[in-house]
């Protein structure tokens, strides 16, 4: 049953002069917090050995809390902590051990053949056979999984775009019109209620949560939050600008059935209709997307700079280790009739 405080009135539509900052989850996240509040850090943690950096709790807050300064920051923190060089360096280490995990599994690319990439590229993401999230959703998905559900993605989704955006200046020629087209029709072609961020905010609206931008940051695992660091690692980067088109062609051509079956399912559980919008214009978009993402973005920079073939297909198996690690995570606490959702109760708030 959900907590009381998540069934308060709403507050989609307030002003939003960055979230509140999340507490520490151990010594990496109360470093980058200090930090931030620019108070005595002392010396800096090592990061350490974890079990599986991808899905640790403390590690990704950490991480998160550092790119977020490139998108809306938090409340009380200063906008100069954005290129602060300390907090620069520690992050540095934090990707490297993020990095270092999602290379563990990576395959090396066979195909030479700049001109057939397209093949091995499609037939990568047609192979994976990870657990189906939206599948479980769709048959059997119940009212408060559906909640949840849209809680652990609105950390994405209401910066929807965003992170993929750093690639257009980083590309040129047919990759970079590609990108381009993509993301015109995720900004809603510049009308603000046709923008998908906004839509998933209207979205959490009929669902009875909190749209405000970072609300359930305190309260998201470290699974989730990888499956939002991993975009925002290669959108900063220029070095890593093919694993950032790998990622968007992903989910582009992985997106069209998913988005149907979150439709579906809302529909079966009698949510507002206004609920299933994002959903269906992501069905109607990604059926066009796909092929521009696979032809001419993910295939034009492969044409074009031949030698960040590799980095796309890295950017392609890492978002499908992350992606698979999410869906796991929340079918694995459901089936044992709990919360994936940090917390004693329901959505983190005792």
């Amino acid at each position: 049953m959900l907590s009381q405080a998540i069934q308060e009135q709403s507050v989609f539509g307030a002003a939003e002069h960055g979230s509140p900052l999340p507490s520490a989850r151990g010594d990496l996240s109360e470093y980058i917090i200090a930090g931030l509040l620019e108070t005595a850090v002392g010396t800096a943690p090592t990061v350490r050995t974890v079990d599986d950096p991808l899905i640790d709790d403390d590690l990704q807050l950490a991480l998160y809390l550092c790119y977020e300064l490139h998108y809306r920051s938090f409340a009380g923190v200063a906008d100069d902590r954005e290129w602060d060089p300390t907090l620069l360096a520690f992050r540095a280490e934090l990707e490297t051990a993020f990095l270092a995990r999602l290379s563990e599994d990576q395959g090396p690319s066979t195909n030479q053949d700049p001109e057939t990439f397209e093949v091995e590229l499609s037939a990568l993401i047609g192979s994976f056979d990870g657990p189906s999230l939206s599948a479980y959703l769709g048959d059997r998905g119940t009212l408060m999984e559906m909640r949840e559900f849209a809680v652990h993605r609105s950390a994405y989704q209401r910066k929807e775009a965003d992170p993929h955006t750093w690639g257009i200046p980083r590309l040129d020629g047919p990759a970079k019109a590609a990108l381009v087209r993509i993301q015109a029709d995720e900004y809603g072609f510049g009308r603000h209620d046709e923008m998908h961020y906004h839509r998933f905010a209207v979205t959490m609206e009929a669902l009875g949560l909190d749209a405000t931008y970072g609300a359930y940051l305190h309260c998201l695992p470290g699974s989730t939050l990888a499956s939002v660091n991993v975009i925002s690692l290669f959108g900063l980067h220029r070095r890593w600008r093919g694993a950032l088109v790998g990622h968007l062609t992903v989910y582009e051509m992985t997106s069209v059935i998913p988005m149907s079956r979150y439709s579906a399912a809302l529909g079966r559980l009698g949510v507002d209709p206004v609920a299933r919008e994002f959903y269906d214009v992501h069905v109607t978009a990604d059926a066009q997307h796909r092929w521009i993402a696979l032809y001419d973005l993910a295939g034009g920079l492969a044409r074009q700079e031949p030698q960040l073939r590799p980095d796309i297909l890295f950017g392609v198996q890492a978002t499908l280790e992350v992606e698979a690690r999410f869906a796991q995570h929340l079918l694995d606490r459901w089936a044992a009739a709990s919360s994936s959702l940090r917390g004693s109760e329901p959505f983190g708030i005792a």
